[in-house]
């Protein structure tokens, strides 16, 4: 290794900045000071540490790099650019605009090399925990003597904001609890949030915080490659605990009049301003330019990961010939496929329970048939049902568990079931109160954005939870929780609706699933019916020419039921709607829509014990535009 690496990494640091300033100020939008600061650690890592082939970003044993601090991403684009994805210089010069692969915050689904979707500030390095402990368990199930199929590291920059948020110290405190050693966070140290110095609001000892959670802590000149490389070093020899490497960095560095100040942090410098950095750093004035010599390291880094790709492929054929059914399980999980015959199975219940309670039982059905089904409860496990039988805990050192104990973290769980979800190879679950699910809300909402699986086991529904009162009932979750784009929720009235629900969920790989599931003990419905909860909603009892239709979800169908015999008793003929699902409902087509509500009874009552907020649009017929 060279003696001197910020002379070597210098033509990749400066065409970062001069591409990020540019794609900032081009935009007239943007945040160019983390870039600025950031562009030496970034260079260092890309260039001599990072495992990534960029012309195959999906390779399974990639190391993974999660940009904590979206909204630095020209950072992220600039050395996708340089690396040799497939974001050519014409997308970065679109920064920020309709239709471009380059939005002001990562997007996973529209930028190649891009892992997470990441903005909102902390979720990033709380996911990235999530990835690590995917890495662990997959290793653990997977890896023979003399086969490191998987075998990885998970790479994070944060910034100062991404360890204010709450969320961040939830999923730092399990990582260190799991001595995850191959995730390693490098921190921004820069002393700069919008509003001014962080001395006005974050003053405490970060790295002694860290040291507590259990992690290896180092502090190092940001702007020395050489500092940070011995760190480094240090902290991939640790190996059993996750590193968090304090990089002390200026903010906007190389801007003369913004550097070290707030005004760097989230507008463009000013094309003077651009000018008088571009000078400052011995760039030429030309918009977009990169040294060649920039892309010449970082496609020597490329091709150097793409050969690595090469030799993992022909040990991927070594182990197949010696472990050809874990072989065959291995490429089917991380290809995303279900086993066959997977959910072709049935669950027998003989008398009322809660939901909670069946929908368990069903879970631990399925955990037999998908193994890669992995899961556990934010401290509630006994309340939750989201246990499986026999079923080990995963703990440090311990990863080939089946069983995640989060602790009170609901926050931190929702994070660290995206990383699950986002590294591949896992169907994640966790469990915790329904009311609780607001902790949770901007984990839903980006699992929702990110398309990832990932399944939620919200119990305790409704006011029938009972004698824990007002604080515990969770009147207006479910309205919340629909109103999340891409997010299914699904409420079962009985056991054998909860069958079908977990078995949508689990066949559902591109939304994320929650389900709200009783305390209380609801009785059986005709078991031959409850496949058409898989439809959202199914005509539950029928009768010929109904005057009304008496929808429900979850446990007040009974109610709609009930009410059904009394209206039958005063010569009102009413139909009664299981509606479980109403996102499932909406993707059916028009035609079952209109046989399960027809469009000439024009009286409809929905029952659910919560706000009415939504059902409003299916009790009129002139209803809310559907997906079709």
């Amino acid at each position: 290794m060279s003696s001197d690496l910020s002379t070597t990494l210098n033509p990749v640091a400066n065409s970062i900045r001069g591409l990020a300033m540019d794609g900032v100020q081009q935009a007239n939008s943007g945040h160019p000071g983390m870039p600025l600061g950031m562009a030496d650690v970034a260079s260092l890592l890309w260039a001599r540490y990072l495992k990534f082939d960029p012309q195959r970003p999906s390779w399974p044993d990639r190391d993974r790099f999660v940009l904590s601090a979206g909204h630095g991403s020209m950072l992220l684009y600039a050395l996708l650019h340089l690396s040799g994805y497939d974001l050519p210089l014409e997308q970065l010069k679109q920064f920020r605009q309709w239709g471009s692969q380059t939005p002001g915050h990562p997007e996973r689904h529209d930028t190649p090399g891009v892992e997470m979707t990441t903005g909102p500030l902390g979720q990033g390095i709380s996911s990235a925990v999530g990835i690590a402990l995917a890495e662990r368990w997959l290793a653990a199930r997977f890896n023979r003597p003399d086969f490191n199929l998987v075998d990885h590291h998970t790479y994070v920059i944060a910034g100062d904001g991404d360890l204010m948020e709450g969320i961040s110290g939830e999923a730092s405190s399990l990582a260190g609890h799991w001595g995850l050693g191959k995730l390693i966070v490098f921190y921004d140290d820069n002393h700069i949030s919008i509003d001014g110095s962080t001395s006005i609001s974050f003053t405490e000892d970060v790295a002694m915080r860290y040291t507590a959670y259990g992690w290896g802590t180092w502090h190092v000149d940001g702007h020395n490659p050489d500092a940070v490389a011995a760190a480094l070093e240090e902290a991939l020899a640790d190996g059993e605990r996750p590193s968090l490497i304090a990089c002390r960095t200026i903010i906007g560095f190389g801007s003369p009049n913004r550097q070290g100040t707030a005004k760097a942090h989230g507008e463009p410098l000013g094309a003077e301003e651009v000018r008088l950095t571009k000078e400052a750093l011995g760039l030429p004035q030309e918009a977009f330019w990169a040294d060649p010599a920039a892309y010449q390291i970082l496609g020597a880094a490329g091709k150097a990961g793409a050969d690595e790709h090469t030799l993992w492929h022909d040990l991927l054929e070594q182990y197949t010939a010696v472990y050809p059914q874990e072989a065959a399980e291995f490429k089917r999980t991380m290809h995303g496929e279900l086993p066959p015959g997977w959910d072709d199975f049935s669950v027998e219940y003989t008398a009322p329970d809660a939901t909670r309670n069946t929908a368990h039982k069903a879970l631990n059905v399925l955990a037999q048939r998908v193994p890669e089904l992995l899961g556990g409860s934010a401290d509630l496990t006994g309340s939750n049902k989201t246990d499986l039988t026999g079923a080990q805990d995963i703990q440090k050192g311990a990863f080939d568990g089946r069983y995640l104990r989060f602790g009170v973290r609901e926050n931190g769980m929702g994070a660290i079931l995206n990383g699950l979800a986002l590294h591949g190879g896992i169907i994640p679950y966790g469990g915790t109160f329904l009311v609780f699910s607001d902790y949770m809300r901007p984990t839903i909402r980006l699992a929702a954005l990110m398309k990832l699986g990932v399944i939620y086991v919200f119990t305790h529904d409704s006011i029938g939870l009972g004698e824990d009162g007002p604080t515990h009932q969770p009147i207006e979750h479910l309205a919340a929780l629909r109103a999340i784009p891409n997010l299914t929720v699904f409420r079962p009235a009985d056991a054998y609706e909860s069958v079908v629900g977990w078995k949508t969920a689990v066949a559902r790989r591109t939304s994320p699933t929650a389900f709200a599931l009783t305390r209380q003990k609801l009785p059986l419905l005709p078991p031959a019916l409850a496949e058409g909860a898989r439809n959202g909603a199914y005509i539950l009892v029928d009768v010929p020419a109904p005057q009304v239709i008496l929808m429900g979800s979850g446990s007040e169908v009974h109610i709609a039921v009930e009410a059904q015999k009394q209206l039958a008793a005063q010569g009102v003929a009413a139909r009664v709607v299981s509606f479980p699902s109403w996102e499932l409902f909406d993707e059916m087509p028009s035609a079952y829509r209109d046989a399960v509500l027809p469009p000439d009874v024009t009286a409809r009552v929905a029952i659910e014990a919560g706000i009415a907020q939504g059902w409003e649009q299916i009790c009129r017929v002139a209803r809310r535009s559907y997906l079709d």
